[in-house]
């Protein structure tokens, strides 16, 4: 096991500023966790993918503005904001720029460090093409944020005295500078430590009427806190020649993990030979057919108990996270992207986040369907938690949540991770635990990714964070029940398998979605259970296909256009489908029975109905159920709870703003 996958991820959420707005503080800060990081080449490789891939040299924008390139003043402004990303590439996520009277600096430490610069070419040139190019610009949407945005970012860019392509990842101590007398680092005649930076609060509740110049407005903030002394003053001097009362800018690392990094870097290097990327687990090998296909269970035939849904209940995040928000929050490492393409690409219009711990959302809904159900807990013989986001491990969930409703002893309560195949791998355990128990069994499928998310672009406009619970309870004697079939998927190619991954060590611990690998995989799991549904006669009238019973199709909410698109060319149309993907986003083991709450309540469901629906995500996990939802099963939405006791038993999320400070290192 290598060091990265020994050390647990560092959550990541947002807060709400003083205008009452969602941000990321992750987006814009730059930080990493280096706990994940074990050579330099990885570190490098994810410099390279998120400040490096998508940000212009200053010959870049300098051919740019000569060229008639840029449309607008925004399209120049985006330039400039990642270009100084670029130059801070290894400073932001490692050190902190201290100005430093000469005579202070120790020399010995090796914790201490001094850039190595070499001038910048052409300075000159540059600089003057810039400011002339954004004159002569057009403004895009508000001219005077746009101006006080260039006065931020242009005052940085004129006065950056060194070239930025050639910086070493990890910077000399200055005891190394001192052995390289004619090594030149940046210094200055004098120092205000008074010198105006913006606080972490400013940063936060940076605040413009667009969203695009929203997002630039923080970037600028951030870039500007880089250098905090008069810039003007400053010049590339070697160190043989800077006198005792000038200042230099040393390099404090960020955090006590940063300084592990290095040492690791510097122990592999000291061993002669550069660390490698730790090997993968085992090799690749093809992926082959079952000896014989899995049948899915005619829950009838298979099991004498007939499972009966007595409740469904929902709790969705408190707050709204809409596509423009999205965009306010536009990170550095992103491509320009629009509120309306987003919806174009996705189907989402607003996802729900909330301030709540993953255990609170599922106590709020696993109460509200009990209460529904007209249940004592003490009725019940097991707790499942279908959830893929808990980072919650002992106890689990669902024995946590079993203690917390009163529970003195269940036959069984366990946490099911089948991601966005939550719902059937659920409900086929239930009714599995209805056999042997003979009563109640609460299903909650849950999930929070709002912190788990990081600067991710694809990630952060799919997923949502939400709660449902379902009482499923023996039939009277004679009842059918109202679960007719169930069906569970797992594996695949390995490209499938590993299509999404959290946390993933190469993203800072962050979850990534590989949209090709999970088409694929939806591809083959939609056209295996349409096939299904069509071989297995109608429980309920022989002569019919299953496939031709159903009457509302509410899939997985993954991403409406991708469904819709694989929902046609597997035969169906899209007005048999039912979404709520619009407003509450992917919310993975959660979004069916969210949306079969919504079908209810948006009155498509209005009579008992008898409903197909499909799951299919991370792990190369599927599955499906076929089962009949009755309106009168519906829960009054479930409020946040308020009992005493409940929020001190959790681990706590930081939603302040001086909590995610320390959790940021600033």
């Amino acid at each position: 096991m290598t060091r990265s996958e020994q050390r647990g991820s560092a959550m990541k959420p947002f807060v709400m500023n003083q205008h009452g707005k969602m941000v990321f503080p992750a987006n814009v800060l730059g930080a990493l966790d280096f706990s994940v990081l074990d050579t330099l080449d990885q570190f490098t490789s994810v410099i390279g993918r998120d400040f490096e891939a998508k940000a212009p040299t200053g010959a870049d924008i300098l051919a740019r503005v000569e060229s008639g390139a840029y449309p607008d003043r925004f399209t120049l402004l985006r330039d400039l904001g990642q270009n100084l990303y670029w130059v801070n590439r290894y400073v932001l996520p490692m050190f902190d720029k201290r100005p430093t009277r000469w005579r202070d600096v120790p020399r010995h430490r090796t914790d201490v460090f001094l850039p190595l610069l070499t001038p910048w070419e052409d300075a000159d040139r540059k600089i003057a093409a810039v400011e002339r190019g954004y004159g002569e610009l057009p403004a895009t949407w508000d001219a005077p944020a746009e101006d006080r945005i260039f006065a931020l970012l242009f005052d940085v860019f004129r006065h950056k005295r060194h070239h930025a392509t050639e910086l070493p990842a990890i910077p000399p101590t200055v005891g190394e500078m001192l052995a390289r007398p004619e090594a030149l680092t940046l210094v200055l005649p004098r120092h205000d430590p008074d010198y105006r930076v913006f606080t972490f609060e400013e940063i936060l509740d940076a605040d413009e009427e667009v969203p695009e110049l929203e997002a630039l407005l923080r970037w600028a903030k951030v870039l500007h806190n880089q250098y905090p002394w008069q810039r003007a003053d400053g010049a590339l001097r070697p160190v043989s020649t800077i006198g005792d009362d000038e200042f230099v800018i040393a390099y404090h690392p960020r955090d006590r993990e940063v300084v592990a990094f290095i040492d690791r870097v510097r122990a592999a290097e000291t061993d002669g030979q550069r660390a490698a990327a730790p090997p993968t687990v085992s090799p690749r090998v093809d992926a082959r057919q079952p000896v014989r296909p899995y049948p899915p269970v005619r829950v009838r035939e298979a099991f004498g108990v007939a499972p009966k849904l007595e409740a469904l209940s929902v709790v969705r995040g408190e707050h709204i996270c809409t596509n423009a928000d999205v965009i306010r929050n536009s990170s550095f490492s992103w491509s320009p992207m629009s509120a309306a393409e987003i919806s174009a690409k996705t189907g989402i219009d607003q996802r729900c986040y909330s301030a709540r711990p993953l255990e609170q959302l599922a106590f709020d809904a696993a109460r509200a369907a009990i209460a529904h159900s007209g249940r004592a807990p003490e009725e019940f013989g097991a707790v499942l938690v279908a959830t893929c986001t808990s980072n919650r491990l002992i106890p689990s969930i669902a024995c946590w949540l079993s203690g917390e409703l009163g529970m003195l002893q269940t036959h069984a309560s366990a946490d099911i991770v089948a991601a966005c195949a939550g719902l059937p791998y659920g409900l086929a355990e239930a009714v599995r635990q209805l056999q042997e128990v003979h009563r109640p069994v609460l299903l909650v499928c849950a999930e929070k990714f709002s912190d788990k998310i990081g600067s991710v672009r694809t990630s952060r406009m799919i997923f949502g964070d939400g709660a449902s619970a379902m009482v499923v309870a023996p039939a009277e004697p004679g009842e059918v029940g109202d679960v007719q079939v169930l069906q569970t998927y797992a594996s695949g190619p390995a490209s499938e398998v590993n299509s999404i991954i959290w946390p993933n060590p190469e993203f800072d611990n962050d979850i990534t979605v590989y949209g090709p690998e999970v088409k694929s995989l939806v591809r083959r799991y939609l056209a295996q259970m349409i096939s299904e549904l069509d071989e297995q006669g109608d429980p309920d009238s022989p002569g019919r296909s299953l496939l031709e019973s159903i009457e509302l199709i509410v899939p997985h909410q993954a991403n409406k256009t991708m469904i819709v698109d694989l929902a046609r060319k597997a035969g169906l149309a899209e007005e048999q489908l039912y979404f709520n993907i619009a407003t509450m986003g992917n919310v993975s083991a959660a979004s069916i029975p969210i949306a079969l709450h919504d079908a209810v309540g948006d009155g498509v469901i209005k009579r008992p109905t008898r409903v197909f629906a499909p799951g299919f995500g991370a792990g190369a996990v599927g599955g499906y159920a076929v089962l009949t939802i009755d309106p009168a099963i519906i829960a009054p939405e479930a409020e946040p709870n308020t009992a005493p006791g409940i929020a001190g038993l959790l681990t706590p999320i930081a939603t302040t703003s001086d909590d995610v400070r320390i959790a940021f290192g600033d």
